[in-house]
């Protein structure tokens, strides 16, 4: 019996797991005054007939602080990947130079940081649903056990307090990880 709720418990920290590292790339776009690789790598390019990451058509550096670089490697995509960095909504003014686009970091207004840590709020709130859909279908996984007289009513009870008892850790670390981003974005 143990084995089992092993097994099941093993299962819902794997999906907890791929909701906490789903939260880490949406943070990772969000941009904190600071040039990092993670804000423009989601941006996807108009290239070969198709829309292609960005880190398809070109390798993506951090010359300085405030500064992004993209060494677009096919020079007839130098234009394409320039409009793509200013059509993505992340508030981006590239220039090319060459086969290189420079990508410059602004410094982010009061306003814009607000708005940032109000996304960030939502993009952890959606973690947060996602976890809890885990622990239903936990719940709803050790019901059925129970219905088809598998495990008892006291295994119910127990694995039900462990499953809840993982949830409260994983909306926890969204929570700490939340607090952490709004700490970097609030940052001058």
């Amino acid at each position: 019996m143990a084995a089992d709720q092993k097994t099941l418990l093993d299962d819902l920290v794997r999906r907890m797991d791929g909701a906490l590292e789903s939260l880490r790339r949406d943070f990772a776009g969000l941009r904190s005054g600071r040039a990092s690789p993670a804000l423009i790598e989601p941006v996807r390019v108009e290239a070969y007939g198709g829309e292609v990451p960005l880190t398809q058509v070109g390798s993506i550096a951090v010359p300085e602080a405030r500064m992004l670089t993209v060494q677009v490697w096919d020079r007839s995509l130098v234009g394409a990947v320039e409009r793509a960095i200013r059509d993505s909504g992340l508030g981006l003014n590239p220039a090319a130079d060459g086969q290189t686009v420079r990508v410059p970091i602004p410094q982010l207004t009061e306003e814009r940081r607000n708005d940032l840590a109000r996304t960030a709020g939502k993009y952890s709130e959606n973690a947060k649903i996602a976890v809890r859909g885990v622990r239903r279908d936990g719940m709803d996984q050790t019901k059925t056990l129970e219905k088809k007289s598998e495990i008892s009513q006291d295994d119910v009870k127990v694995w039900s307090e462990a499953i809840q008892k993982l949830t409260d850790q994983y909306v926890k670390r969204i929570d700490d990880m939340l607090a952490e981003k709004e700490r970097e974005i609030k940052q001058v």
